[in-house]
């Protein structure tokens, strides 16, 4: 039996720059993981998938697919068709991570579940190759498997390391509501940004250490798009801020909003939005 953690993701920025020509989305954005996550374990079997899910700690939780809708499931078989070879796989899950939240929570148990079959079959596969069978899963996945902090372009796979950021606390806001990504997309390309986060910049500034700088450019396209159905966002934001976040914005197509913070700060912001409905989670930058 292997073990994997299964860490979150946040978007520190999102910027969508056109359609390509095979329909996807060409996107450029910074990628944090988190230490919020979910726990994948994997024990072989003579042959075949099988999938639970513990998530007793999750609200809605039971809505969640254990069959080849799954991403982890399709990940498991997106693993056995690039070896050639059916390797059975018992795969069961502890969902920490909040669903429909734009934390990345199906992608990154796609991504724990390709790195523990490596693992558990021994297959000594490289982490490009990882990441090529996570592409053939959906585009959050490569990134899910590399972790850390990195510029992701094309639609979401191709990965650039950056340099490790500072391991501020993060506080998790996700309000009532969930926004569907492919309605987000649709909706934002009725009516594109006019402003974008200015990436390359942001990781001069990164590579600096010229964080308060940086927090200034973040940016998500999509927020003004999810701000139509959810309006809860900005509220959450306003009262993170007016808490003493460093910067508080809202991750992937939403609708979780994160603050980023010095330790000090933490329950001063997650009391400010406590009485507001939302999911409450603290955590930090790995």
């Amino acid at each position: 039996m292997v073990r994997e953690n299964a860490r979150a993701k946040i978007n520190l920025t999102l910027d969508i720059l056109g359609i390509r020509a095979d329909g996807y989305h060409e996107v450029s954005m910074i990628m944090q993981e988190i230490e919020l996550c979910d726990t994948v374990e994997l024990e072989k079997s003579s042959g075949g998938i099988s999938l639970k899910m513990d998530v007793a700690k999750i609200i809605g939780g039971e809505n969640i697919p254990c069959d080849e809708k799954n991403l982890a499931w399709k990940a498991a078989m997106a693993f056995q068709k690039y070896c050639g070879k059916n390797f059975g796989v018992d795969i069961s899950i502890a969902k920490k991570i909040p669903m429909a939240a734009g934390l990345a929570g199906g992608s990154t148990d796609a991504a724990a579940v390709i790195r523990g079959m490596n693992r558990l079959y021994e297959t000594n596969l490289t982490e490009n190759e990882l990441c090529k069978i996570g592409e053939q899963v959906g585009s959050d996945v490569p990134f899910c498997i590399i972790g850390g902090t990195c510029l992701a372009e094309g639609r979401g796979e191709i990965l650039m390391r950056l340099a490790p950021i500072k391991n501020f606390s993060v506080v998790l806001a996700k309000p009532e509501g969930e926004i569907s990504t492919p309605w987000a997309y649709k909706t934002y390309d009725e009516n594109p940004a006019k402003t974008h986060p200015p990436n390359n910049e942001i990781i001069k500034q990164f590579e600096k250490g010229d964080y308060d700088a940086a927090f200034k450019n973040f940016y998500n396209v999509l927020e003004n798009v999810a701000l139509k159905k959810i309006p809860a966002i900005a509220d959450l934001e306003s009262k993170m801020l007016a808490a003493g976040a460093k910067v508080a914005l809202m991750s992937g197509s939403g609708p979780t909003v994160f603050a980023l913070t010095d330790e000090k700060n933490v329950k001063k912001i997650s009391e400010s939005v406590k009485d507001s409905g939302a999911q409450i989670f603290i955590t930090k930058i790995c």
